[in-house]
């Protein structure tokens, strides 16, 4: 089986629980650590898979690699190679096929409740799940792109996931793990002071405190996701 690539743009950002759960199923994966200057592969089809994850840049930003991986998304999405994006990977996914990512009427951060779209793509990916709490935190969000069916909601942002096929797309963040929690409450403490106003931004202490509940069944949600995602990857 060829590796999945996994493409990070912050240290802090890494795949998280997605790592363990491939390590689990001796799946093997390639870090492209964008962060360090990674040169980006020539052809998505030297991978069995593509995963995005996020980032506190925009897609619409203008980094030379950003360019590249809207290339290699379309290029992947071209050729049946399986695609997974979350948050700025998501919305990476979305730019590349057509979508259009801009400001969200609120900035998420913390906990929050997304709810499950009801049609029968997104009870293939859910199952019987109808809603749970997801952890955010973007400034942004994207329309969702030709051919996409709208997967999941929240309040403060309509589009929190979709699918195309194979091809799943995230506005949330499932991969999290609490070693990743506290290190984004830590570097964001100016951004979460600053953004205190928003109705969907909690605090550091208050995103800490209701980890413990709630981080067991992200896991869970997580780990449903990344299997259904995995059925579509050639082994």
């Amino acid at each position: 089986m060829r590796p999945i690539a996994i493409f990070r743009h912050l240290a802090i950002e890494g795949p998280g629980f997605l790592a363990g759960f491939l390590d689990e199923r001796s799946i093997p994966w390639q870090l492209i650590a964008i962060d360090e200057g990674a040169v980006l592969p020539e052809s998505a089809q030297d991978f069995s898979a593509l995963v995005f994850m996020g980032g506190p840049m925009s897609v619409n930003d203008d980094l030379p690699w950003i360019a590249q991986e809207l290339a290699l998304i379309r290029e992947a999405v071209a050729h049946d190679v399986p695609v997974l994006g979350h948050c700025l990977g998501g919305q990476l996914i979305a730019k590349a096929l057509g979508g259009i990512v801009a400001r969200n009427p609120v900035k998420e951060i913390g906990w929050g409740r997304v709810t499950v779209a009801d049609n029968e793509v997104a009870r293939t990916w859910f199952g019987d799940i109808d809603a749970f709490d997801a952890f955010h935190w973007h400034g942004e969000t994207f329309t969702l792109p030709q051919g996409a069916v709208h997967l999941l909601s929240s309040e403060h942002c309509e589009n929190q996931a979709y699918a195309i096929g194979p091809h799943l797309a995230l506005q949330c963040h499932i991969e999290m793990t609490g070693t990743m929690i506290a290190d984004w409450s830590a570097a964001g403490e100016e951004e979460l002071s600053a953004s205190a106003a928003s109705p969907a931004v909690q605090t550091s202490q208050l995103i800490q405190l209701q980890m413990a509940q709630k981080l067991p069944h992200l896991h869970e949600v997580a780990a449903r996701l990344y299997t259904r995602w995995l059925a579509g990857v050639p082994r």
